[in-house]
């Protein structure tokens, strides 16, 4: 097995260890976070419909902070979040990935709809989102060198756009992490990820 797939098959099975000591519950639920442009509401019989808007969404796994120290200062800055990937799967287990039924416009360039994989290069206090066509794997397999498990293997020559983040301290810490959008309108908005005291987030403009 590469050095590539027995840190995945290690992570892999920490997970399933921990969701079996835990009734089966996962030590990083599933979450998505979801938006609407172009529609209108229109009367109905229970009151205002909002019909004909196009979805953009976020679906990723969302990793709990459990009293760790998860950005620490100096060399080992966000190795606790992501200690051995090229770049951060900016959540947990399967890749972090944006569905949009939109064009968007981040960082001057177009994001055709489709769907996409989403990660985070990570360097104190300066934070890159990446968007990418690379495709998620729904369970590891070491041998589909096709598709990623989280970042592992991930190669930039499949970035569709990177885009500077905006990086704000909270004064409170964030438990769970969560993707959000955030300021919408049909116009456009932010995409923002937010975990422990760090909020960081990206514009973006809807295409038609």
């Amino acid at each position: 097995m590469t050095r590539r797939g027995f840190a995945i098959a290690a992570a892999v099975m920490a997970a399933s260890t921990w969701a079996a000591a835990q009734g089966g519950r996962p030590a990083s639920p599933s979450g998505a976070s979801a938006t609407q442009v172009g529609g209108k509401y229109v009367p109905g019989n229970d009151g205002d419909v909002y019909q004909g808007g196009k979805w953009i969404e976020i679906t990723y796994g969302r990793p709990i902070k459990r009293s760790r120290n998860l950005f620490p200062a100096g060399a080992n800055y966000a190795k606790t979040v992501n200690p051995d990937a090229p770049v951060w799967r900016a959540g947990a287990n399967v890749s972090t990935q944006l569905k949009t039924e939109v064009p968007l416009t981040i960082n001057g360039k177009t994001v055709p709809a489709g769907t996409y994989t989403m990660f985070i290069d990570l360097k104190p206090g300066n934070w890159t989102l990446i968007v990418s066509r690379w495709e998620a794997q729904k369970e590891f397999d070491q041998n589909n060198k096709t598709q990623l498990f989280g970042a592992f293997g991930y190669t930039p020559d499949k970035d569709v756009v990177r885009a500077p983040m905006t990086l704000t301290t909270l004064p409170f810490s964030v438990e769970q992490l969560a993707w959000e959008f955030l300021d919408m309108s049909d116009a456009g908005g932010k995409i923002a990820i937010m975990w422990d005291k760090n909020v960081a987030s990206v514009p973006f403009r809807v295409g038609s």
